[in-house]
């Protein structure tokens, strides 16, 4: 059990307690006690009674009951006041601090457990009091739809633009990032291979392609659409300039990790340079390789949308960002952000656990199991 934890339940049970003594909100210019609501005080007297009975040390369960009352008693209010009040964000904070004993008391319990499915709820129990914060937040303090629309504003705005939305995504994830992404990786790799085999590609093409990282995104982009066009071709152009260079220095990295003792057994089995390569190399260098598809599953999506705002045809996430953005229409800027963060990190997480599956037998891997 962390230290952190008697600490979170005693914050919680205090915040419980302030929240009760001061107004929830206002309807009109008329304050409403929270010890009217009949819900608010059974959640007070539940923290009150948990902390008491388990001495401030909540198990995870306990934690997790009482943090998904306060939220659900949280949004309540939402539609009960016209604007929050100390009430409110007290009991939001106790809430939250709940919530956060609940992922620190699991994430604790589950640091020896192997299965990847049961580990997912930290995370997702993180992201759920994140959402609600920001949803809470934003409603409750009558913040601006220009300033940050609340979660539900965008979901709605999501359902009501799919075609939309799905046809952006189309333009730009599958036809620009994934091509791109394949070609800019596949590129890398075979010219690392070539610089790995010749001395005078390692001095000759290494520095050449250290300038092409170091060139500015929003320089070259224009460039890219006067040569390809406006369609997605000059935006997978873009991808593979930025995907480039990472695999490059990482495959390079990777082919030099075997040792001496190593590559002389190999050719004490008379092994020639590309047996070698294809059985020791590139399986040593795998955990490098697959580091640069991890970081390049996000550079290539920047990449992308970024290349969308200097020229594409009337489709594209890029596309809409500009143009929603000189329209005001800031909750569907939102829109195409939260569907480009869903794609990044499902791709992202499509390349981790092909990773694990390639590289099952690396130490690494090994440990993060054990």
């Amino acid at each position: 059990m962390s230290r952190l934890d008697p600490v979170l339940a005693l914050l919680a049970a205090l915040a419980a307690i302030g929240s009760l003594l001061l107004p929830v909100g206002t309807v009109g210019e008329v304050p409403i006690a929270s010890w009217t609501s009949v819900a608010h005080v059974a959640y007070c007297a539940v923290v009150l009674a948990a902390v008491g009975l388990f001495r401030l040390r909540l198990p995870a369960w306990a934690s997790g009951v009482i943090a998904a009352a306060g939220i659900v008693l949280v949004l309540g209010w939402l539609d009960a006041v016209d604007l929050a009040g100390g009430g409110y964000w007290l009991l939001l904070v106790s809430a939250w601090l709940m919530a956060w004993a609940f992922a620190q008391r699991l994430s604790n319990d589950l640091a020896s457990a192997r299965n990847d499915w049961v580990g997912l709820l930290v995370p997702l129990a993180f992201g759920v009091t994140i959402l609600v914060a920001w949803e809470a937040g934003v409603r409750g303090g009558n913040v601006p739809l220009v300033i940050l629309p609340a979660p539900s504003a965008i979901w709605a705005r999501i359902a009501a633009n799919t075609a939309m939305l799905w046809a952006d995504f189309q333009q730009t994830f599958i036809k620009a990032v994934l091509i791109g992404y394949l070609i800019g990786n596949a590129v890398g790799l075979l010219i690392a291979i070539a610089i790995d085999r010749s001395p005078f590609l390692k001095r000759g093409l290494l520095p050449i392609g250290n300038l092409v990282s170091a060139l500015p995104l929003v320089g070259i982009a224009p460039i890219m659409v006067m040569w390809f066009g406006f369609d997605w071709p000059s935006k997978a152009a873009v991808v593979v300039l930025m995907t480039f260079f990472p695999m490059l220095v990482n495959a390079v990295a990777g082919l030099n990790v075997t040792v001496a003792m190593e590559r002389d057994l190999m050719r004490s089995y008379a092994a020639g340079y590309w047996q070698t390569l294809w059985k020791l190399r590139l399986p040593a260098a795998a955990p490098f390789i697959f580091n640069a598809l991890k970081i390049n599953s996000t550079l290539a999506l920047i990449g992308a949308i970024v290349a969308e705002f200097f020229g594409t045809p009337i489709v594209g996430m890029g596309f809409r960002i500009s143009t929603a953005v000189g329209r005001m229409d800031i909750d569907l800027v939102w829109a195409e952000i939260a569907v480009s963060a869903v794609a990044g990190s499902v791709f992202y997480g499509v390349v981790a656990l092909a990773e694990r599956a390639v590289t099952f037998w690396h130490p690494s891997m090994r440990q993060a199991k054990a």
